[in-house]
């Protein structure tokens, strides 16, 4: 097992997961219009978006973040007042990861704050394809989409088992009271 290295463009924000290997979370494709919006709004298209408009993304714990340096440099936005919290590295505009709320045991790390090497040395799990093609900005092959009913089924089996767990705490984006860690810029779109 593997330890997933994190760092911002920039190097400003950085940090590490707990050890990860083929069974932590699961790793998708999101073609949907809110993670096309979180991308564009940090001028990050070319840095987060694939061809088809979709974000990889790996859906663990958000207790295995610990960020390590730069947590001053982090900022956090929402594409409406009861969306998700979509974390970034204000330093330079480099999107981090999407929660829920705090007592939610999720983020959705978001590639780009990823190092690549470190994926490989923690032997994550296949990408299970592509969600939310409807939003795609073309046409997604049959054999490249994800079933949605799987996928939503293993996440809310990570979720239910996660809570079980207590994998909400430690957060590094909520403090102990499940307040985030900065307050949020609310987008309207």
């Amino acid at each position: 097992m593997a330890k997933l290295q994190l760092a911002c463009s920039c190097g400003t924000v950085r940090g590490t997961t707990v050890d990860m290997n083929a069974k932590t979370g699961t790793r998708i494709m999101c073609c949907c219009s809110d993670c096309q919006t979180f991308a564009q709004l940090l001028e990050q298209e070319e840095n987060v978006l694939d061809s088809y408009g979709a974000t990889e993304i790996f859906q663990i714990p958000v207790s295995y973040i610990k960020i390590t340096e730069g947590n001053e440099r982090i900022a956090c936005m929402r594409l409406s007042q009861k969306g998700m919290y979509r974390w970034y590295a204000q330093c330079c505009n480099t999107p981090i990861g999407n929660t829920m709320k705090a007592s939610i045991p999720f983020i959705g790390l978001i590639h780009s704050f990823v190092d690549n090497a470190s994926i490989n040395d923690a032997q994550l799990t296949e990408n299970l394809g592509y969600l939310q093609t409807k939003f795609a900005s073309k046409t997604v092959p049959l054999d490249q989409q994800a079933s949605q009913f799987g996928v939503m089924s293993k996440i809310v089996f990570n979720l239910i088992n996660w809570k079980i767990k207590g994998l909400h705490k430690p957060s590094a984006f909520f403090n102990e009271n499940g307040q985030p860690i900065v307050e949020p810029k609310i987008f309207k779109v």
